[in-house]
């Protein structure tokens, strides 16, 4: 059985399409990864995922986790966070607006019963 559970916190999600499926695909996940650099230290930043489609290995989703929207466009402020973002860009299917949006986060139902008895 589920507890529910209501956390403070928001979602940023933004989607990309990279160029293909292979070597644009992995210069972006490289690319993700140092993107790090602009959140993992700044205040309300919770954390970060990278999402592949399996059916589209083309389409990412990029899940960010702060405790408020104010937080993320904070990061969005840092010296070169701009420039890291237009590296990426070389990588990704041109499209004319930024895919993102935010999202609350209403029920979280944690890992299952089974997963925490096989962490315990």
């Amino acid at each position: 059985m589920y507890s529910r559970t209501i956390h403070r916190m928001v979602i940023v999600i933004s989607h990309a399409w990279t160029i293909d499926a292979e070597e644009h695909a992995d210069a972006y996940i490289n690319f993700s990864e140092g993107f790090a650099q602009f959140f993992d230290d700044h205040p309300g930043f919770i954390r970060r995922v990278l999402v592949r489609g399996q059916e589209d290995r083309t389409h990412f989703m990029n899940m960010r986790f702060f405790d408020k929207v104010d937080s993320y466009l904070e990061c969005t402020q840092r010296e070169g966070y701009v420039a890291y973002t237009e590296k990426m860009y070389e990588h990704m299917k041109p499209y004319e607006s930024y895919p993102r949006e935010f999202v609350d986060v209403v029920l979280d139902t944690g890992p299952s019963s089974d997963v925490v008895d096989a962490l315990n």
